[in-house]
């Protein structure tokens, strides 16, 4: 089995996947009342993606491996999808996104894969390109493994040098198996304080619930997972596309009911 199919069958390492997307944005600190526009960077199969869909916000996903794009295709994720190595650059236009997160993808470009590939010069390509397709005051979240400090110090280095201010966060710095780094940074003005990290021990406290419980809770009191093509899901779906100003056929008794199979 390929590694890119691992991370796709795996339902511990989707959890894990979803867990830090809803992380990562949670660093965004986006608007409760407002869709924003958001870049994906190293997108795989949509994982990302289909929480930023939950938020209800619009995005667009970019990955080097066609495969996991293909597969990102055969579960319909609402994202625009483009094949693309980061390393290269970003071609958007300026200020087109709102705010842009990773996972699991950054630490990458700290290897040199083919022979003229420079960890610096394609990390800096990188950053630079990212900060100039970013609104003024957005912020990019990256959650990602580094493997020693040189390289958490190669990878802050060429971000702040293209930019941007911020800073590492580290979640449950004790733990071995729930520690987690963020790359949080932000573009323009007077750079804001880093977020407070979660298993910190500001955040413990034995007679209260975590955050994160309390937050699972609510996603789970709140609304059960739909099982894919059913109805529900298909009307959910459409009414997601009609808020995206789309053209969608109108709902009848006929919508997600299975067809008869054929003689």
């Amino acid at each position: 089995m390929k590694n890119e199919d691992f991370f796709f069958v795996s339902s511990r390492m989707i959890d894990i996947q979803l867990q830090m997307a809803e992380r990562a944005i949670e660093l965004l600190v986006l608007p409760d009342d407002t869709p924003c526009y958001i870049l994906d960077i190293g997108c795989g199969s949509g994982l990302s993606g289909e929480a930023l869909t939950e938020g209800g916000h619009y995005w667009a996903g970019i990955d080097i491996s066609p495969h996991m794009l293909s597969v990102a295709q055969e579960r319909e994720v609402e994202g625009d999808l483009l094949l693309s190595d980061m390393g290269e650059g970003l071609g958007f236009r300026p200020g087109t996104f709102d705010g842009a997160i990773s996972i699991s993808a950054l630490q990458w470009l700290c290897n040199a894969d083919c022979k003229d590939h420079n960890p610096v010069k394609r990390l800096y390509t990188f950053f630079t390109s990212l900060y100039a397709c970013l609104t003024r005051g957005a912020r990019a979240v990256f959650q990602f493994y580094p493997e020693n400090p040189a390289q958490m110090e190669l990878i802050t280095q060429q971000a702040m040098k293209a930019g941007f201010t911020g800073g590492i966060l580290v979640d449950y710095p004790n733990s071995t198996k729930a520690k987690k780094m963020y790359l949080c940074l932000f573009t323009g003005g007077a750079p804001p304080a880093l977020p407070k990290a979660l298993g910190t021990a500001e955040y413990i406290d034995n007679d209260k619930v975590s955050f994160v419980e309390a937050r699972n809770q609510l996603r789970r009191k709140g609304k059960e997972k739909v099982p894919m093509k059913s109805r529900e899901w298909i009307i959910a779906k459409k009414e997601r596309k009609r808020r995206q100003g789309k053209h969608v056929r109108p709902d009848t008794k006929y919508t997600g009911r299975k067809r008869r199979q054929g003689f």
